[in-house]
């Protein structure tokens, strides 16, 4: 198990992630400020940026960084955001080396957020 202050503590029965065979598997994050407990609100990017530093948080107290995704889930609650959630995504990898993805829409996230991102890293 990871566990770090410098992202938000579970809302339920999970952690932030699960370290198993050299693979990390990070809980959904939502735009929370794990500082302050208060959702981020207002526009998507800003949302989506705090999911983004979210998961950096927990990549580092793994001891991993955004180079060692290999896989991404995003959950929108409204598809017409698309772009500007791909937009602030986009700043956190190379195109390059970008991990695998999708993004769906859905009828509700926890707390009613708009944005949910989890990932899958591999430890080198």
């Amino acid at each position: 198990m990871v566990r770090t202050k410098n992202a938000p503590a579970p809302i339920g029965p999970y952690n932030q992630a699960i370290l198993a065979n050299n693979t990390l598997y990070i809980s959904g994050q939502i735009p929370m400020n794990a500082q302050t407990g208060e959702l981020v609100s207002g526009a998507i990017g800003a949302q989506t940026k705090q999911c983004m530093e979210n998961l950096k948080a927990i990549l580092e107290a793994a001891g991993l960084s955004f180079e060692n995704v290999v896989k991404s889930s995003i959950f929108l609650k409204d598809m017409h955001q698309f772009n500007e959630v791909n937009q602030v995504y986009g700043t956190y990898f190379n195109a390059d080396t970008a991990p695998a993805r999708e993004t769906v829409e859905v009828a509700n996230l926890p707390k009613f957020v708009q944005v949910e991102i989890s990932m899958i890293a591999v430890a080198p």
